[in-house]
């Protein structure tokens, strides 16, 4: 475990209980959390809310902007208190994270066990796309991504 989670927790919790968040403060700490985290979730809250947070801590920031900001240290402050809220009576429960190649394979509805060919996969493509396509009710990223995972496996055979 992260061995500055209490005091980054602490310091957050600061800047979230404040009427008017000092937004600068927040920026710096979102900072360090991204250098330092060892943990992978709250690296990469802490690095999606740096943009908005420098954003909002300038003198000209509108409302919306520090809205948004004032949200980012929310997700900032929710991954911290998932990472620090002991779990009593609750087995640790090992996720798997799924490899590229197996999401990708996920997506065309290819099995994970064993080699393909170009063949299958073609018409897996084919399947998935007649279903993922924009013209057919799809969405525009999703046919992208399936697009992607094609061309991925196919390289990799």
């Amino acid at each position: 475990m992260d061995r500055h989670l209490a005091k980054w927790s602490l310091e957050v919790e600061r800047i979230w209980s404040a009427d008017a968040p000092d937004y600068q403060e927040a920026a710096r700490i979102a900072a360090v959390i991204a250098a330092l985290s060892e943990t992978a979730m709250l690296r990469q809250a802490a690095t999606q809310a740096l943009p908005i947070l420098r954003s909002a801590s300038a003198a000209d920031a509108d409302q919306s902007v520090q809205d948004a900001a004032r949200r980012r240290i929310g997700v900032i402050r929710e991954a911290l208190q998932e990472l620090t809220t002991p779990r009593f009576g609750k087995r640790q429960i090992s996720v798997k994270v799924p490899t590229l190649e197996e999401r990708y394979r996920q997506m065309l509805g290819l099995p994970l066990d064993r080699r393909l060919s170009g063949d299958e996969i073609h018409q897996a493509y084919k399947r998935a796309a007649k279903r993922a396509h924009p013209d057919a009710g799809g969405s525009t990223q999703e046919f992208m991504e399936l697009s992607a995972a094609r061309e991925a496996l196919m390289k990799k055979r």
